[in-house]
């Protein structure tokens, strides 16, 4: 899995950014827009880079935790995008997209270096 960093992460970006165009054009229905397209593909490109660093710097717990926060972020997006079709569905998805993904990121790399840095501590000893 470490050797192939840049293809997972290109898999991780492309499917970030092909689910946020399903979501908006076929869940909620709006139609896509090129600033769209462009917003959202820096979104999948930020999202593949940060794949592909975590994978090539071998942080095997940070990718496990950021990958099922990114799941659990996308499924709450389209969650929102379902049950909230008032009018903020929309907003509300998007910004928990952002959130949860951000707040996994953090976590799990914090939860990465406090595996490292006990492992270190144990071995010193």
């Amino acid at each position: 899995m470490e050797n192939n960093f840049g293809k997972i992460g290109v898999v991780a970006g492309l499917s970030t950014f092909v689910l946020l165009i399903v979501g908006i054009r076929n869940v909620l229905g709006q139609p896509i827009e090129i600033l769209n397209f462009v917003a959202f593909s820096v979104f999948g490109l930020i999202i593949g880079i940060i794949v592909a660093s975590i994978l090539f710097y071998k942080l095997k717990i940070a990718f496990y935790m950021f990958s099922s926060f990114l799941l659990i972020a996308l499924l709450e997006m389209f969650r929102s995008f379902i049950v909230n079709a008032n009018g903020q569905g929309d907003l509300i998805g998007i910004l928990s997209l952002f959130i949860i993904t951000s707040f996994g990121l953090g976590l799990s790399l914090i939860v990465q270096f406090i595996v490292i840095l006990l492992n270190k501590k144990k071995n010193a000893n």
